[in-house]
């Protein structure tokens, strides 16, 4: 997936558990826990804003595009 998710990150940086982030965007543990490992397909941007200002970041800290890093293989 070109798309990497990096609130594991932020919220490390931050210091701030799932549970709390959860608490300060009003997004139940699964919705983030889905988001957080990367496996969620979309995301409104008021969910990206809420969490954007929870964690005093911009949406680039939390979103990374990877579209052009080619798969390598061992031969």
């Amino acid at each position: 997936m070109p798309i990497i998710v990096n609130l594991d990150v932020m919220m490390a940086r931050r210091k701030m558990s799932l549970n709390e982030l959860s608490e300060k965007v009003e997004l139940t543990l699964s919705n983030l826990s889905i988001l957080k490992t990367g496996k969620a397909k979309a995301i409104r941007f008021s969910t990206l804003e809420a969490i954007c200002k929870a964690l005093d970041c911009q949406p680039g800290d939390i979103l990374e595009y990877q579209g052009n890093v080619e798969k390598t293989t061992n031969r």
